[in-house]
């Protein structure tokens, strides 16, 4: 959704907080009616789907309103701030000069856990000389900075590219595109989910201990989980790991590098090496052009539960990382996701999920697949058992796994397969370690 703020400095209205985020709820005020504030001052804290972020100001001013109550849900597109300009108050920047600064701070980047200053400013600038009128209007490209360094890095002017992401947002491809002598051609966005609505129904009001607005991480967790259920044809199958090798060849490797290391960087680099046997299950399915779209990149998801909710953090190019990158990687994003800092490009793109649910005590589970995905292992708790093999019995350990396939694009079989190949890697864990 483009978000274009007015061409004067008295209304700042809420700017995209991120792709794909329509709306954000109101945390916490940071300035009040009265008050002076600089540049880039913070003006509050808000709350989208997936992270705790702070809006900026998008230029000096006093704050004449502030429009939005703590708890209260506010659109993208609304006015969040008034300021009173008095008679000091200018248009919008209508130089080169501020065409530049407004492209510099965007090219600094998005700050973890913050929203890009560059979002709050015009979409479009006047410029002296060219037309009749003396003046020509240059529209501003939706796109992010990494998009737009691309585009410099091809010698192209961002502005001339039609834009066939969301609200118009011009995409790598899209310059690519470009570059290569094409012409983007603008398509239709598939409209995002409606909001779950649901007929009203008789509950007793006694005895009701607390009342929690159904916002937030837990809400677009609820449409999420939905549109995966309703959309994707779920099938389930379980299997069981003979992990105690893995376990021994754990705790030596834990001596070697004098660092813990938990079962489930084992299990992430098994999966990785299962998804090259079997790449059927290491794709997306856009189901607006009716398409399998099978990656050539394996970006493994992680769910993290969190106070907030469940938070599904990507670890990019997952195959290319060692045993303790892995465990790294995992443990920071965890953090970043607790605390809220978690940025929101790292929240999607994955290929394929893990959910470790044996780290609170679950064997087997049903897990819904975290669509546009096509599948999703859950890893059980690893338990102490009498096992046998060839004819002998021994104390061994077990490792539950259950795996849940999207039966339109993975056959019944082929998720078989793949999860005999992630068993044959856990117990032979040599393969994994090299």
């Amino acid at each position: 959704m483009a978000t274009k703020q007015p061409a004067d400095k008295s209304h700042f209205i809420l700017p995209d907080l991120g792709e794909g985020v329509h709306e954000a709820e109101l945390i916490r005020w940071r300035v009040k009616p009265g008050e002076a504030v600089d540049e880039h001052q913070t003006l509050a804290e808000m709350e989208t789907d997936k992270a705790l972020v702070e809006v900026p100001s998008p230029w000096q001013g006093v704050v004449k309103e502030l429009r939005g109550s703590e708890g209260e849900i506010i659109n993208v597109g609304a006015i969040l701030v008034t300021y009173d300009i008095g008679d000091s108050g200018s248009s919008a920047p209508t130089d080169d000069a501020g065409e530049a600064a407004s492209e510099e701070r965007e090219d600094a980047g998005t700050v973890v856990g913050s929203v890009d200053a560059t979002l709050a400013v015009p979409t479009s600038f006047a410029r002296s000389g060219s037309d009749s009128n003396g003046t020509m209007t240059v529209s501003r490209a939706l796109a992010t900075p990494a998009v737009r360094r691309i585009a410099r890095e091809l010698g192209i002017d961002i502005n001339r590219v039609q834009g066939t992401g969301r609200g118009g947002r011009v995409t790598a491809s899209d310059v690519q595109s470009f570059a290569g002598g094409g012409t983007a051609v603008a398509t239709s966005a598939p409209a995002a989910p409606a909001p779950m609505t649901f007929a009203p129904v008789n509950i007793p009001a006694d005895g009701i201990a607390e009342r929690i607005p159904f916002r937030g991480v837990r809400r677009k967790i609820a449409e999420s989980l939905d549109r995966s259920v309703k959309t994707a044809v779920h099938f389930t199958v379980v299997d069981e790991a003979d992990v105690t090798a893995l376990d021994r060849k754990r705790k030596e490797y834990a001596k070697v590098t004098g660092r813990k290391i938990s079962f489930l960087p084992f299990v992430m680099a098994a999966i990785c090496k299962g998804l090259r046997l079997h790449p059927s299950l290491n794709a997306n399915v856009d189901d607006a052009n009716a398409e399998i779209l099978q990656k050539a990149v394996i970006n493994l998801g992680c769910a993290v539960d969190t106070d907030h909710g469940l938070m599904v953090p990507v670890i990019d190019n997952a195959d290319q990382l060692s045993l303790m990158q892995l465990g790294d990687t995992v443990g920071e994003m965890a953090s970043a996701c607790r605390n809220r800092t978690i940025d929101r490009d790292r929240l999607t793109g994955g290929t394929f999920t893990i959910s470790n649910v044996g780290s609170y005590g679950g064997l087997f589970a049903t897990p819904i697949i975290n669509y546009p995905e096509v599948a999703i292992l859950a890893a059980g708790r690893v338990r102490e058992q009498v096992m046998t093999k060839d004819g002998a019995f021994y104390a061994g350990k077990s490792m539950p796994l259950s795996l849940s396939c999207d039966h339109r694009v993975v056959d019944g079989a082929e998720g078989a397969r793949f999860l005999n190949t992630v068993v044959r890697l856990l117990e032979s864990p040599e393969s994994i370690v090299v």
